[in-house]
């Protein structure tokens, strides 16, 4: 399975994930299951209003590379500007997991680099699927989050 991280601090930030769902689907990407909307404080850059975050599990023949192509256009066509690392965003959609696949390439690393050390990645990807294996670090998602030291409040809406 392929799973992807949308989140949004900006603007109407249920429309951004929503309207962000519609966009992948209209690509070769079939969303199979959805985790619950979680609210969380800003990580990376604290100085900013909270995130909406959503795992989105998705099958595709698309290979990893063009599959960024994609999230990348969605972020643009949506209004994202890239400034600076970690700032307020309308959209930010990132691929966390591409089946057990480990790639590293100057724009993308698969699994995402920092998966392993937020809570508002792991909470939703523990929802969907706890049991879900590392393939760098050889641990559980459940594993992972019980042991991460994200102390911010990640709440379910």
């Amino acid at each position: 399975m392929i799973y992807i991280l949308l989140g949004t601090n900006l603007g109407n930030k249920l429309s951004n994930l929503s309207n962000a769902m519609e966009k992948l689907s209209s690509f070769s990407l079939l969303i199979t299951r959805t985790s619950s909307i979680y609210k969380t404080a800003a990580w990376g850059n604290a100085n900013q209003d909270s995130f909406l975050n959503q795992v989105l599990e998705i099958e595709t023949k698309i290979d990893p590379q063009e599959l960024l192509k994609i999230c990348l256009s969605i972020e643009k066509e949506m209004g994202r500007i890239r400034n600076e690392k970690w700032e307020a965003r309308i959209i930010d959609i990132d691929i966390l997991f591409y089946n057990d696949l480990t790639f590293t390439h100057k724009a993308l690393i698969i699994p995402h680099e920092f998966l392993h050390k937020r809570g508002f990645t792991l909470q939703p990807m523990a929802e969907l699927n706890p049991n879900l294996m590392h393939p760098v670090l050889k641990k559980t998602i459940r594993e992972l989050l019980d042991n991460c030291e994200d102390n911010l409040l990640v709440e379910k809406i």
